[in-house]
C-alpha cells in the first residue's frame, strides 16, 4: 500500500474537524483531511440548518469562550464572504426549582463583564407577547444571542480550507492510527499517511478511530431529535420579533425564530435514547415528538404544527465538556469533541486545535478540556448533562 508523507492529518470533516483543516492549511501546513462519509452528511452533528451562538454559559471559563467564539465567526465571515452569524437576542427561561441554577449563568456573565437583563415572567410576555409562561419563570435576556447555519457553516469552512490549500476525501473511514517513528501512521482502505500530528475530530466514531492507540473515552451516543413548526402567522416568530430561547430545566427545550423559512426549529436537549451510530435509525419518534408538542402548546401556543422532524447524534462526555487535548502517551494525536454543545465554538476549536497539533501548546487554558481530568478516569463518575 502506498504511503504518503503529510504535515498533517485531519479525521472527520464536521465543523470541528474542517475548522481545523482551514486554520492548519491558512497557516501554511500541509494538509490532508479524511471524512469516512460523503461531505454533508446527516448522520453526525454538524447538519441541518441552524445553531445557537450565546455568551450564556454556566461557568465564566466557558464565557469567555464565547468572546473567542464571536470573534472566530467574524473572522471566518470576513475571509469567506459570507453571512453567517444572525443576532437576534437568547432568553434563558428559568423557572423556579429548576434543575439549572440562573446564579451559575448570572455570576459567570457578571464576572466576564457581559451585560444582560432578568425580566419576571410578566416582563418577558409583554415584550414577546408569543409566550405563555408560569409566573415564577424568570427569563435571562442577553442582546447578542445569535444563529449561525449547521450545514452551511460547515460546508464554508470546508470551502476555506481548500482555498488555502488542503485536500479534503471524503468517503475514506480511517481504519487505524499508530505511532511510528517518525510521525503518526493513519490507515485507510486504500493509502497510508504518515504525518508530523493528526488531530482526531470523529465525534461518535472517535473511540474507533483511537483504537489503535489503546485509548478509550467513556462517551454515550445519544439520538435526538429536531422539530420544524407553521406558524400561521410566521412574522410573529420572526428575527426581531421573537429571540431564540433555551427552557432551563429536566427537561430541557430549547428553539430559533424563522430562519431561512417561515418555520420555527424546537428540540428537546438531551431527551434522545443511547444508541450506536452505526446501527441507529434516521426515522422520527413519534412518542419525542408528542412530549415536544405537549411543551409547545404551553410554552408557544401559536407556534403552529409540525411540518417535519429530522434526527441528529449527541456524543456526550459525563460533564458534558469538551475534549480539546493531545492524547496521554500520544501527545502528537490530538482530539477534538464538541459535547453535542461545541458547534458554536467551531472555528475557534479549529484554531485552537491546529495550534496544539502544529505548537504542542495553545494560547488559551484548555486544562478543563483534557483527557485527565475525573469526568474521563474515574469510572464511578456520574453523568451530568445539563448545561
Amino acid at each position: 500500500m502506498r504511503e504518503e508523507r503529510v504535515g498533517y492529518v485531519v479525521v472527520g470533516l464536521g465543523a470541528l474537524g474542517s475548522a481545523t483543516a482551514w486554520h492548519l492549511a491558512e497557516a501554511g501546513h500541509d494538509v490532508v483531511g479524511l471524512e469516512r462519509f460523503e461531505l454533508g452528511h446527516s448522520r453526525g452533528a454538524s447538519h441541518d440548518t441552524s445553531r445557537i451562538l450565546r455568551h450564556s454559559y454556566h461557568t465564566p471559563a466557558y464565557v469567555e469562550l464565547t468572546r473567542d467564539a464571536y470573534d472566530d465567526w467574524a473572522r471566518l465571515e470576513a475571509v469567506s464572504g459570507e453571512h453567517l452569524v444572525t443576532v437576534v437576542g437568547g432568553l434563558d427561561l428559568f423557572p423556579t426549582g429548576g434543575a439549572i441554577p440562573m446564579e451559575d449563568y448570572t455570576t459567570s456573565l457578571t464576572r466576564c463583564d457581559i451585560a444582560f437583563e432578568l425580566l419576571e415572567s410578566d416582563e418577558v410576555v409583554r415584550r414577546w407577547p408569543q409566550f405563555s409562561l408560569p409566573a415564577d419563570t424568570v427569563g435571562l435576556f442577553q442582546e447578542r444571542g445569535a444563529i449561525v447555519p449547521a450545514g452551511f457553516g460547515t460546508s464554508v469552512m470546508q470551502r476555506v480550507a481548500r482555498a488555502a490549500g488542503a485536500r479534503l476525501l471524503d468517503s475514506t473511514p480511517v481504519l487505524e492510527i499508530t505511532e511510528a517513528s517518525h510521525g503518526v501512521r493513519v490507515s485507510t482502505a486504500g493509502s497510508t499517511y504518515l504525518a508530523d500530528a493528526v488531530v482526531v475530530c470523529a465525534d461518535a466514531w472517535t473511540n474507533d478511530v483511537l483504537t489503535g492507540l489503546d485509548v478509550s473515552l467513556p462517551l454515550t451516543t445519544t439520538l435526538e431529535q429536531v422539530t420544524y413548526l407553521q406558524p400561521a402567522a410566521p412574522a410573529r416568530f420572526a428575527p426581531g420579533a421573537l429571540p431564540l430561547w433555551i427552557w432551563m430545566d429536566d427537561p430541557s427545550y430549547y428553539g430559533f425564530p424563522c430562519y431561512g423559512e417561515d418555520t420555527v426549529k424546537v428540540a428537546e436537549d438531551c431527551g434522545g435514547p443511547e444508541v450506536s451510530p452505526d446501527a441507529r435509525t434516521s426515522d422520527p419518534d413519534a412518542g419525542m415528538l408528542r412530549r415536544l408538542s405537549t411543551f409547545m402548546a404551553s410554552l408557544l401556543p401559536e407556534s403552529g404544527p409540525t411540518v417535519r422532524s429530522l434526527r441528529c447524534q449527541y456524543t456526550l462526555t459525563p460533564d458534558r465538556d469538551f475534549v480539546i487535548a493531545p492524547v496521554p502517551g500520544h501527545e502528537r494525536v490530538v482530539v477534538g469533541l464538541g459535547a453535542a454543545h461545541g458547534f458554536k465554538f467551531a472555528p475557534t476549536f479549529g484554531r485552537l486545535l491546529a495550534e496544539l497539533a502544529a505548537t504542542g501548546s495553545s494560547t488559551t487554558d484548555l486544562s478543563p478540556f483534557r483527557f485527565d481530568r475525573p469526568a474521563l478516569t474515574d469510572p464511578a463518575f456520574e453523568a451530568n448533562w445539563m448545561v
